[in-house]
C-alpha cells in the first residue's frame, strides 16, 4: 500500500510525527501528498509551537484564511528576524501617536486627530485617510477599537465614542485632567486620567455617556485594560515593593487569568491571577535599563515591545529569558515606540514622527477566496 492510500486518520498520525522541514520536503513528493499535507489540520501541532502564527494558546485560529503552512514559514522569519523595513508616513512635528490595527485598515492618531489608513498588500506609502475622527480639542492619548466604536481619550479631558460606521458621536466629560488611556468591552469603557480617578462609563441606550462608577486612585492612572471575563468587579492588586517611579504603562490580557504588564522599571511581567497576585510568574528585563511604553502579545509564544530610546523594538519568547530580536527603527535621533501592533506578517510601530512597518513575509502570502 503506497503512503497516499492509507485512511486520512492514519495518514494524519503518521505525519503528526515530521517536523516543519520534513512536512515541507514530504509535500514536493506527489501531487496526492502534496494536497493533503497542506490542510490545516497537518499543520495545526506544528503551529502552535512557533511564535506568531496566530494560534493562541487555547487553540483559537485568529486568521482561518491564511494558510496554516504560509504563516508557520512567516513564522520562521519573525524568528530569525528577517524583514523588510518601511516607512508608511512621515511628519514634521513631535507627537505621542497611538494606532490600532483591524485586518487592512490601520487607525493612527495625529495630535487631535484620528485616521483611518487603508493597507495595501504590496506595502509602499499609505496617503490620505479613509476617514478621520475629530472632536478633541488637544492631543489624543490612546484610543480603542469595539465592534461598532471608535473611543478616544483625551487631553482635554474628554472622551468620545465615534460609531465607526456613521457620523454619531457621543462626548463624554467627568475627568478633570488630562484622560491618559481607556478600554471599551461588552459596551463598558473604562478610563484612567491625571486627575487619580479611574471612572467607568456605559454605552448603552438607556444611559449612554453615563459614569456608573468612580474609583479614586493614589496616582495617575498610565493604562488601563478590561479582562475578557467582564466581571466588573475588583479581584486581587497585582505586585508589591515596587520601587518608586515604577510606573505601569501598558497592560494586555492574554485570557481572563493571564495578563502582561510593562513600564517605567524596565520589565515585562507575565502574571497569573490563578497563583499568587503578589509575585508575577515570569518576567523579562530590557537589556538596555530603559521603560518600556508598550507591549503586545500573539496570546502563545511571542511578545513585541517599545522602548524608551532610538525606537527599539524587541520580540520575546515566553520560553526563554533572553530577547529573541532587536529592531532599532530611529538613528541618529532617539524616539521612543510609542506604540506597536503586529498580526502574521507585519509590525507596525508608531514613533514621534515617523509610522514604520517591518514586513516578513519573504514574498506575497496567499489568501484563501
Amino acid at each position: 500500500m503506497l503512503l497516499y492510500q492509507l485512511p486520512d486518520d492514519i495518514l494524519y498520525l503518521v505525519l503528526s510525527y515530521l517536523d516543519c522541514k520534513s512536512l515541507s520536503r514530504l509535500s514536493q513528493v506527489c501531487k496526492k501528498i502534496h494536497n493533503f499535507a497542506n490542510r490545516d489540520a497537518v499543520w495545526r501541532s506544528i503551529a502552535r509551537e512557533c511564535i506568531n502564527t496566530g494560534m493562541t494558546r487555547q487553540g483559537t485560529d485568529m486568521y482561518p484564511q491564511i494558510p496554516l503552512k504560509d504563516r508557520v514559514r512567516v513564522s520562521q522569519n519573525w524568528r530569525r528576524g528577517h524583514h523588510r523595513k518601511e516607512v508608511l508616513l512621515k511628519w514634521k512635528t513631535n507627537l505621542l501617536p497611538w494606532i490600532q490595527l483591524d485586518r487592512d485598515v490601520l487607525y493612527l492618531s495625529q495630535a487631535a486627530d484620528i485616521g483611518a489608513y487603508h493597507l495595501r498588500m504590496e506595502g509602499g506609502r499609505i496617503r490620505r485617510p479613509a476617514a478621520v475622527y475629530s472632536g478633541h480639542q488637544e492631543d489624543v492619548c490612546r484610543f480603542v477599537l469595539t465592534d461598532t466604536h471608535l473611543i478616544s481619550a483625551g487631553g482635554d479631558g474628554k472622551i468620545i465614542a465615534h460609531h465607526r460606521w456613521g457620523c454619531q458621536w457621543v462626548e463624554l466629560c467627568g475627568h478633570g485632567q488630562e484622560v491618559n488611556c481607556v478600554d471599551s468591552q461588552g459596551g463598558v469603557i473604562v478610563s484612567g486620567s491625571r486627575d487619580r480617578t479611574a471612572r467607568v462609563w456605559t454605552l448603552s441606550s438607556e444611559q449612554l455617556g453615563g459614569c456608573l462608577h468612580t474609583i479614586p486612585m493614589l496616582d495617575r492612572v498610565w493604562s488601563v485594560a478590561i479582562s475578557p471575563s467582564q466581571r466588573g468587579q475588583l479581584v486581587t492588586c497585582l505586585g508589591g515593593q515596587f520601587r518608586h517611579g515604577a510606573g505601569v504603562l501598558d497592560v494586555a490580557f492574554e485570557s481572563p487569568a493571564l495578563l502582561l504588564s510593562c513600564g517605567h522599571d524596565t520589565y515585562i511581567r507575565y502574571w497569573d491571577l490563578r497563583t499568587s497576585a503578589r509575585n508575577c510568574v515570569m518576567q523579562w528585563e530590557e537589556p538596555h535599563d530603559c521603560a518600556l511604553y508598550c507591549i503586545q502579545s500573539d496570546g502563545n509564544h511571542m511578545i513585541a515591545s517599545g522602548s524608551s530610546y532610538y525606537g527599539v523594538v524587541r520580540l520575546w519568547d515566553k520560553r526563554h529569558t533572553r530577547c529573541l530580536q532587536s529592531f532599532q527603527l530611529s538613528p541618529p535621533t532617539s524616539s521612543p515606540v510609542y506604540c506597536l501592533r503586529f498580526n502574521t506578517s507585519h509590525l507596525y510601530t508608531a514613533l514621534a514622527t515617523a509610522l514604520f512597518a517591518l514586513d516578513f513575509r519573504g514574498h506575497v502570502t496567499k489568501v484563501r477566496r
